[in-house]
């Protein structure tokens, strides 16, 4: 998969860390035991990494009505179309962790063909055909597509919710490959990365 484990730039470690990165890995680590590589991959400027990890709790926050599960199912699908292993591999565990929650059939359909996902569950289907199109395709993103969820049942704060997490995994899904960071990530991390 790559030439090395390791990123393709400089990291700094936590035991190195001072200022606003020991802050920012410091939070990450309250609710995790350390910060992740994805967090470290940003160290080289410290503010950036702080703020990547308030937007991550924002994201992650959002009080919108959609499913634990669609949000995974949304996240994941940006991350299987990036080709992004570091990402997906920490998403497929919280797909396991909500498989009691979904309709028979359809993690292994989004697991088999993430671009054309066709469940039991017509409005997982739209959150889904929206993940893949932002992700694939943004510039052919219509109206017709937002009109679409709405048809679906989606309220508009579902909506802004399900854009900005497909809007942010395509974006550290670009910072992962781009820097060379393809590593698997375990199940404690998928579950526990978010900053408290």
């Amino acid at each position: 998969m790559t030439e090395s484990s390791r990123p393709w730039i400089e990291t700094v470690p936590w035991s190195e860390a001072t200022g606003t990165l020991k802050e920012a890995y410091d939070w990450q680590a309250a609710s995790l035991g350390e910060p992740t590589e994805f967090t470290r991959l940003g160290s080289l400027n410290p503010d950036l990494t702080l703020l990547r990890l308030q937007l991550y709790k924002v994201v992650e926050a959002t009080p919108s009505d959609l499913t634990p599960l669609e949000r995974r199912v949304a996240a994941y699908i940006a991350s299987r179309l990036n080709q992004t292993p570091h990402c997906a591999s920490g998403l497929e565990f919280r797909l396991d962790d909500l498989a009691h929650t979904a309709p028979p059939g359809a993690i292994e359909g989004v697991r088999r063909d993430p671009a054309h996902v066709a469940s039991t569950d017509p409005r997982l289907d739209a959150i889904a055909a929206y993940a893949a199109k932002l992700t694939l395709t943004p510039g052919e993103i219509v109206e017709g597509d937002i009109q679409a969820l709405r048809a679906s049942g989606l309220s508009d704060l579902d909506i802004l919710d399900l854009n900005n997490i497909v809007a942010y995994y395509n974006y550290i899904n670009r910072v992962a490959n781009g820097l060379g960071l393809r590593t698997l990530i375990g199940g404690d991390h998928a579950r526990h990365a978010v900053p408290r």
